[in-house]
């Protein structure tokens, strides 16, 4: 069983920065890949950005140079770094996990970026 339990979000202006955390516990392969995937209204679940245990990183193209995540292995926890928020970066903002050729979630948490 693997939890994924996620903190940050909010509401913010464009311009501005917010931090998301995730924390991940249960049956995990040390060799694993933690990140962020997002969902506007209407629209597709997108890459954010994913970072495997040996820190290889992967962003999606709408936030590059704007988004860093980064990772702290002894914690499982993965986080993410907002800067320069805009309008089109509003979604839900979901934790993922790949670990034993599995993928799991977690529950997904707000961001809203305001004009």
């Amino acid at each position: 069983q693997v939890h994924l339990v996620e903190s940050g979000g909010g509401l913010v202006q464009a311009g501005g920065s917010l931090r998301l955390s995730c924390s991940a516990s249960g049956n995990i392969f040390s060799g694993n890949l933690l990140g962020w995937y997002r969902q506007a209204p209407g629209k597709q679940r997108e890459l954010v950005a994913v970072v495997s245990s040996a820190g290889t990183l992967n962003y999606g193209d709408s936030v590059k140079d704007r988004f860093t995540v980064s990772r702290d292995n002894a914690k499982n926890t993965v986080y993410l770094q907002m800067n320069s928020l805009k309008p089109e970066d509003t979604g839900v903002y979901y934790c993922y996990l790949r670990t034993h050729g599995n993928t799991y979630w977690g529950q997904g948490t707000q961001v809203t970026v305001s004009s």
